[in-house]
This record gives structure tokens, C-alpha cells and sequence, in this order.
């Protein structure tokens, strides 16, 4: 069965859609035959993957932003298959691509794909409150967070397009950077309660806590540095109380991972992370993958070896 590439064409503001016919035509060439399906609004990635993975597609690879690869890869897991997952990044953050060192453009991505490795990596899953108010449960591959990551993720979605800068990449690096500058001028500290594995339950003040996997979250900030695909845990980052000045000022240090340096971030490895709301009565927005799927409380845990990732072949 020829591999399926589930295409979200208003990914990266639509130019997906704009620029597939070229994408096709560089697949078609240096990967080779394919089917293709589109989705059509969200959670389709999550059904197209499934049903394909429950017909016996063995490769699946999405097009997309790292949504729509959360998606697909949320669609082979429910399948129960093992149905192996590729990425051709075309979206805003493209911080999936970043981890596992994927090139950038359409041609040599098409060539990692037919010659890459197929490696098992763990995903975290999170059990939480869904947007319609009832238990919720999903996996992620990047980072899942809550508190100023939520509501960057917010007003990126709200941001009128920047189609005017030169590549996508640059384009999402740029969207979250401003959305970044434009929350944390009204930031507070979100408060919440947190169990991590077998630990006692405690309050904490917190800017943005972090539950990582991967590497990269916003559009290329690194932000859990140490964090591996395939040890069995998760990274969890919580970047405390930081006045706005201090914020901006240390924003660079997102992006070159010298951030867990600061004495306001503090980091651990675990299996498992309990939060919810300091008060029940509070609504704190989770992010996963630069998706907001719901809220606290939240319960995150690592599946180790869950997922085969097909990943550019080490020379």
C-alpha cells in the first residue's frame, strides 16, 4: 500500500495550500509515489490517520504545522496500529522539524523521508478538561504547557498574516516573538497545584510550566534544551514570577537554551505531573502542541517507545 500524505492546506496561513502543487511535484521526484487526503477543519488529521492506520497504511506522513502532526499522530495512536509517522513541515512553528534535525527545504525533506531511519520515540499523554467541558484525553509530541504559552498560542491565531517576510519559518518565528512582546506587558503569575511523580502535592507560582518531550516550543525557542525523545521521561520547565522588564530582556535566552541558567526557571525529569487550578473555580488554558485543546486540572504521563518516527538518516 502506497505511503498517505494527509495535507492541511490552511496551514502556515493558507500557503499550503498555495504552494502543494510545487510540494507534490518535489515528493513525487525525490520520495515517490504516494496517495494523498486533505483535511478540512480540525480533529479531520486525527480521523484521516486513524481510519488510513486501521486499513493497513504502514507510512503515514503529515503535511502540515506541528497541529496537524499532532493530530495524525494522535490518529495512528488511536488506530492501535504501528503505523509509522512521517512530517513534512509546512505551519507556523515547525519545532518538531527542529528536534529531530529535518532540512528545510520541500526537496531535501522528500529525500529524508525515503532515506531516513525509522526510530521509536515516546509521546506524552495528557488526561484534562476538553473545550466542551468534559474529560479529555490526547497525546503530544512537543510540549504541552499552560500559563504565557497558552495565550501567546491565543494571539498568534488571532495575528493578521505575515506573509510579507521572506520563508515560513521565519514568518513563525516572527508571529511568536511579537505575540510574545505584545502578552507578557499585562503577565502575571498563574497559580496552580502541582504533584510530580510520587512527590507531595504544592502550591506554585508559575509564568509558563512546561511539561516537554521534545526540544523546541513557539516557533524555535529551546525551551527544555536537555530533553530527549526516547528516555522514558518528560522535561518539565517552570519559568517562575520574572518581572516583564526581566522577561524581555532575557528573551534570547528561549531561543539559545541557556534560559534553565536564570534563577527564576527551575527544571526536573518525570513520569508523571499532576497540576490543577490553586482555586477549583479558576480557568487555566492548556496548550499541546501549539494547540489549545483545554484546561486544568490535567494529569501529563510519559508512554515510553509509543510512536515510530521515520528521522533523517545520521551520515
Amino acid at each position: 500500500m502506497l505511503p498517505i500524505v494527509i495535507v492541511n492546506p490552511k496551514s502556515a496561513a493558507g500557503s499550503t495550500r498555495d504552494k502543494w502543487s510545487g510540494v507534490a511535484a518535489d515528493l513525487r521526484a525525490h520520495f515517490g509515489a504516494f496517495r494523498v487526503a486533505f483535511t478540512k477543519g480540525p480533529g479531520d488529521g486525527i480521523e484521516l490517520a486513524r481510519r488510513h492506520a486501521e486499513e493497513g497504511s504502514e507510512f503515514i506522513i503529515a503535511c502540515g504545522g506541528d497541529g496537524t502532526i499532532n493530530e495524525v499522530a494522535n490518529g495512528i495512536l488511536a488506530s492501535g496500529s504501528d503505523a509509522e509517522l512521517g512530517i513534512f513541515p509546512s505551519g507556523t512553528g515547525g519545532d518538531l522539524r527542529r528536534t529531530i534535525g529535518l532540512p528545510t527545504t520541500p526537496r531535501e525533506i522528500a529525500r529524508a523521508l525515503r532515506n531516513g531511519e525509522t526510530r521509536r520515540i515516546d509521546v506524552g499523554k495528557v488526561s484534562f478538561i476538553g473545550n466542551d467541558g468534559l474529560p479529555a484525553e490526547r497525546y503530544f509530541l512537543n510540549v504541552s504547557s499552560f500559563g504565557l504559552a497558552a495565550s501567546i498560542i491565543e494571539r498568534v491565531k488571532g495575528t493578521t498574516s505575515l506573509d510579507w517576510l521572506p520563508l515560513d519559518t521565519v514568518r513563525g518565528r516572527a508571529s511568536f516573538a511579537l505575540s510574545t512582546l505584545q502578552e507578557v506587558v499585562g503577565i502575571g503569575a498563574t497559580r496552580v497545584r502541582v504533584k510530580i511523580d510520587d512527590g507531595e502535592e504544592t502550591p506554585l507560582e508559575t509564568v509558563n510550566f512546561c511539561v516537554a518531550n521534545a526540544r523546541y516550543f513557539g516557533g524555535g525557542m529551546m525551551i527544555a534544551p536537555e530533553a530527549k525523545l526516547a528516555d522514558g521521561l518528560l522535561d518539565v520547565v517552570n519559568i517562575g514570577d520574572i518581572k516583564t522588564a526581566k522577561i524581555i530582556l532575557n528573551a534570547y535566552t528561549l531561543y539559545r537554551g541557556t534560559h534553565l541558567d536564570l534563577p527564576e526557571v527551575k527544571s526536573k525529569l518525570a513520569r508523571r505531573i499532576e497540576a490543577r487550578p490553586f482555586n477549583d473555580s479558576d480557568i487555566v488554558h492548556i496548550e499541546m502542541d501549539g494547540e489549545l485543546p483545554g484546561r486544568l486540572p490535567a494529569v501529563y504521563e510519559v508512554v515510553p517507545g509509543a510512536l515510530r518516527l521515520r528521522v533523517p538518516a545520521v551520515a
